[in-house]
């Protein structure tokens, strides 16, 4: 398990493709977030109607409601393409024939997988809060309030919330044995999930009921919608190790 480790690890870490997405998911949401805030002064009325929560309530309650709405679409799509490419990675490289001559079990080399993906993912979380907050400093929006730290611990929370949720794009890049298998599934998801909130049922469907809890805090979303994540997480963890141990060159 050790070497799965520390293997599966130093492939993350030498990824282009992880460097260029964990920078996608800090920067580039808290940039585009950061952006729309010099646009709140503005005279143009349909603009002030989509920058929404940026007016009103507006400084950093508006701004941090801004950054939960991004985070749970984009961050959902990152922390997805980041999982399919690490589950997918061995049968596009040709490496896949080089794990069944190793002393380590194939469900333990998925294991590592999914546990350096974590990893990385909660290192994304905070630094996407970070960054979130320095660039609310840079653009004037003073001291932090106090009433605004647990709409922070939610942003947090949303965005482990979905680095867990993510976990059926592995399941699906094993069985598709492609990184777009598990992108595609991704989407698919996430185009539920916004279904899912529309037809008002989104506390009621497990990949959508965090974004809904970490939004609307008028809403109530129960304990128990928010527990039914865990079921669909270990099915899909228990899914994909169960495909990784019955896994076969000849498919």
């Amino acid at each position: 398990m050790t070497i799965g480790l520390v293997t599966e690890f130093a492939k993350l870490v030498h990824s282009t493709m992880v460097r260029v997405t964990t920078i996608l998911v800090v920067l580039g949401i808290s940039l585009i977030c950061a952006a729309m805030l010099f646009a709140v002064h503005t005279d143009d009325p349909q603009l002030a109607a989509k920058l929404g929560p940026l007016i009103d309530p507006g400084g950093w309650a508006g701004y941090i409601t801004v950054a939960i709405q991004v985070t749970g679409a984009a961050g959902f799509v990152g922390y997805g393409v980041v999982l399919s490419w690490l589950f997918s990675r061995e049968f596009a490289d040709g490496t896949i024939t080089g794990l069944f001559a190793i002393p380590v079990s194939r469900p333990a080399i998925a294991t590592a997988k999914l546990v350096v993906y974590l990893a990385w993912g909660l290192v994304t979380a905070a630094a996407l809060l970070l960054a979130l907050i320095v660039l609310g400093f840079i653009s004037g929006l003073g001291g932090v309030p106090a009433d605004v730290v647990p709409s922070m611990a939610r942003q947090f929370g949303l965005s482990v919330f979905t680095i867990v949720l993510a976990t059926p794009a592995a399941w699906a890049a094993t069985l598709g044995r492609s990184v777009l298998a598990g992108i595609g599934t991704t989407i698919g998801i996430l185009v539920l999930s916004q279904v899912s909130v529309i037809a008002g049922s989104g506390g009621w469907f497990p990949f959508a009921a965090p974004a809904v809890w970490a939004i609307h805090t008028d809403i109530a979303v129960t304990p128990v919608q928010l527990a039914l994540v865990i079921p669909v997480v270990v099915l899909a963890v228990a899914l994909t190790l169960h495909a990784w141990h019955r896994l076969q060159l000849d498919r």
